[in-house]
């Protein structure tokens, strides 16, 4: 999936249907003299609905679908008919979508289950017809009920990547290289920062034909808070991650450091994010002799507050026992 493919942020205007009216229809036949009311009622106004679709990963064919409108209710006819309901409209989204309301900001709910079905405007409903309205008192109603007017709001739609692992780390520490490595994907991959714009998901592989999803996130550096680099925008994705895998390289000046700065930047991002799993990777290990391995190894155990382990995506080094690793801990 290319970099212009992935969108996951929309707004739009979603209208349901109006109801139809009643109708204060009076029956009359030939040999009926006074047949009295029988106005049906109206129908309902379509609903605006969206439903959860696992085949898709982005939300680009929404990207220029800035409008959608249900079908509006008929109104209701003579002998009691019922007007037809407006036709439902139908709006499908990947799984991890977030709904909001554009003008205050609220959390409308979230689409995490394939086929999950949820009303975002609701349509109007029918008025009823005077048949309704007849008694003892008022035999002959020549009045009915007006439909209800349909709902009308913008919305926002912003996709949460539903990943088991999520790649963190400085730009350029070697996420890219690590996702194409052990996936199919294909990421772009650059000796300059920021060479990842958008994230990137591919399926890894395990033994017996099984296999865990993993997402590389952009690159965050300290003062993503203040809007430094490319901030905050795509750490929403690794909101839905169940492992945090953090990647530091062999040539940082200081990985304890530099594990710190990624620790405290989730946090001030969202302090729930320190709840989940979380595993160190120093890549680019194949810069490294066993000497200063060894020296660094005794730095992390003695300074590091995490598990950790020594990787080359390149050499091909210590990927297997990578795999092992996450596995398990997603299955724990």
């Amino acid at each position: 999936m290319t970099e212009g493919n992935f969108v996951d942020y929309v707004k739009m205007h979603v209208s349901s249907g109006n109801g139809g009216k009643g109708s204060a229809h009076l029956h009359r036949e030939k040999y009926i003299a006074k047949g009295g009311p029988d106005g049906g009622d109206g129908g309902r106004g379509g609903h605006v609905i969206l439903r959860g679709n696992s085949n898709l990963w982005t939300l680009i064919h929404l990207k220029f679908k800035k409008h959608v409108k249900a079908g509006h209710g008929s109104h209701g006819s003579s002998g009691r008919s019922t007007g037809a309901d407006g036709e439902d409209m139908y709006v499908e989204v990947p799984l991890g979508t977030v709904v909001r309301d554009s003008e205050t900001d609220t959390i409308l709910f979230e689409i995490t289950e394939e086929g999950e079905e949820r009303i975002v405007a609701e349509g109007g409903m029918g008025g009823r017809g005077n048949w309704h309205f007849k008694n003892s008192v008022n035999q002959t109603p020549r009045y009915a009920q007006p439909g209800i007017p349909l709902e009308e709001r913008y919305i926002t739609l912003e996709l949460k990547v539903l990943a088991d692992v999520g790649l963190v780390g400085f730009p350029n520490a070697g996420k890219s290289t690590l996702l194409s490595v052990l996936t199919s994907a294909k990421p772009k991959i650059a000796d300059y920062e920021f060479t990842t714009l958008k994230p990137n998901l591919g399926i890894v592989e395990y033994r017996d034909f099984q296999s865990f999803v993993m997402a590389d996130i952009p690159g965050i550096i300290e003062g993503a808070a203040e809007g430094k680099g490319l901030g905050y925008y795509f750490l929403r994705h690794i909101e839905r991650n169940s492992i945090l895998l953090f990647l530091i390289p062999a040539d940082a000046k200081d990985i304890v450091e530099q594990y710190e700065i990624l620790e405290d930047e989730l946090r001030r991002y969202n302090p729930e994010m320190l709840d989940k799993e979380r595993f160190v990777v120093v890549s680019k290990s194949d810069m490294l002799d066993d000497e200063l391995k060894s020296e660094i190894a005794t730095i992390l155990d003695k300074d590091l507050k995490a598990n950790y382990m020594f990787i080359s995506s390149v050499a091909q080094q210590g990927l297997t026992e990578l795999k092992d690793t996450l596995w398990k801990m997603l299955n724990d």
